[in-house]
């Protein structure tokens, strides 16, 4: 990563470009944001709510240094499923509550022991790969997404049609456009995509006209359970885990090091604050969005304060039933064409972190680390079972910072 001596200084936004392009990282994260609620059982508009508010929590631990913005956590949806099945709602809201605090005991160590630790646990060799993951372990939800595996009324064509035409605006606003309108390629794609779904009649406006004007969310105050909360504790160390990742890889982009300023105790707390904020008003946990990572890559919106722009339109949209509504009934292709570049700009970072390091990736160590956090990580491999399953971005990291521990430098080193 970057020394923060080489970091450009924050460019100062007009209110109308930190508005349009706050307004886009919501398109960006709508999508997977009201997913996981959708999936686990509780309310869409507290999610927006709680992401809200939640990346408020987070930019005011950091003070406004880090353009993150905080939304469903997918790490917790088979989680949450079980223990809503086993202990009900409110009982999986206390434990979610104390999952957050899990981050911040992480935390409050990273602060006592400081960030070098850090730097020999996660080489590049180790966080390039592992970013990778990040970005390419989505992939596949992004092509059912485009491809219309994931909505009940919209064909293989149609959904073809509908994702890549949304995906062409958006290559070539981002590539080809000047001026304001470059600012924004994620939302032309997504308008353009949304007004054909429109034309095709492939979008349901039921939701639209059984939605009131101004609604309160559903907030649901958590419950506290032993058996509840410590069914869900061991879940926290796997997003914890993708945190560093995400704090790595939008260092990468922004070529700042958030690990050192503001500091990873603090980006740590500020996420467990966030999830458990989140759950006292009955909304999912939040983490750090690698979809907004990828928006950021492609528009260079470097400025924190438009994630906190974010946050306030997400908390105001979270009242507007109607509103709220009709971007629920955005197709999933729209998004999901959107979706493969945002996965792929993730997996380009990683690349980006193992090239800018210069290490040879095929001398033996090298390439026996980077093979098996990719492999794992993105192939599925899980060990253990129910809350104690250790896969997808987190085995891959313990892997990488295992076999690093273990295996002997390499002489080049």
């Amino acid at each position: 990563m970057s020394d923060t001596s080489a970091a450009a200084p924050l460019p100062v936004d007009s209110p109308v470009r930190t508005l349009l392009v706050g307004a886009q990282m919501l398109f960006v994260a709508f999508g997977a944001l009201v997913l996981v609620p959708l999936l686990t059982g509780l309310d869409p508009n507290v999610a927006l709510f709680t992401a809200g508010v939640g990346t408020l929590v987070f930019h005011g631990v950091t003070r406004v240094s880090v353009p993150v913005f905080l939304a469903s956590s997918f790490a917790f949806i088979a989680p949450i499923q079980g223990s809503v099945a086993n202990f009900g709602i409110p009982a999986t809201l206390g434990g979610l509550l104390a999952a957050g605090l899990v981050y911040v005991a992480i935390s409050q160590l990273v602060r006592l022991k400081g960030t070098g630790w850090l730097h020999r646990l996660l080489p590049p060799v180790v966080v390039g790969p592992v970013i990778m993951v990040i970005g390419l372990a989505l992939a596949p939800v992004a092509v059912d997404m485009a491809t219309g595996e994931t909505s009940e009324a919209i064909g293989y064509g149609p959904a073809i049609f509908l994702s890549m035409a949304s995906l062409l605006v958006t290559l070539v606003l981002a590539v080809f456009s000047r001026g304001l309108i470059r600012l924004v390629p994620i939302m032309g794609g997504i308008a353009t995509g949304y007004v054909l779904a429109v034309l095709m009649g492939v979008v349901d406006f039921t939701p639209v006209h059984q939605a009131a004007w101004l609604a309160l969310p559903d907030f649901v105050a958590p419950s506290f359970h032993w058996a509840a909360i410590l069914f869900m504790l061991p879940v926290a160390i796997a997003p914890a885990v993708e945190h560093i990742g995400d704090m790595v890889a939008i260092g990468s982009v922004t070529r700042r090091n958030y690990l050192d300023k503001p500091g990873l105790h603090r980006t740590l707390l500020g996420d467990g604050l966030a999830t458990s904020a989140a759950a006292l008003f009955g909304g999912p946990p939040n983490t750090t969005y690698s979809e907004v990572t990828g928006a950021v890559t492609l528009t260079r919106a470097f400025n924190p304060w438009i994630m906190v722009t974010t946050a306030c339109i997400a908390i105001l949209l979270s009242f507007f039933g109607k509103l709220g509504a009709v971007l629920q009934t955005i197709p999933g292709p729209v998004m999901g064409g959107i979706m493969t570049l945002l996965f792929g700009s993730i997996a380009v970072v990683g690349m980006n972190t193992l090239v800018r390091a210069g290490k040879p990736l095929t001398a033996p160590r090298n390439l026996v680390v980077v093979s098996l956090i990719l492999v794992f990580g993105i192939g599925g491999m899980q060990f253990g079972n129910g809350q104690f399953t250790l896969q997808g971005v987190s085995l891959a990291a313990l892997v990488g910072i295992v076999l690093n521990w273990v295996l002997p430098k390499a002489d080049e080193e």
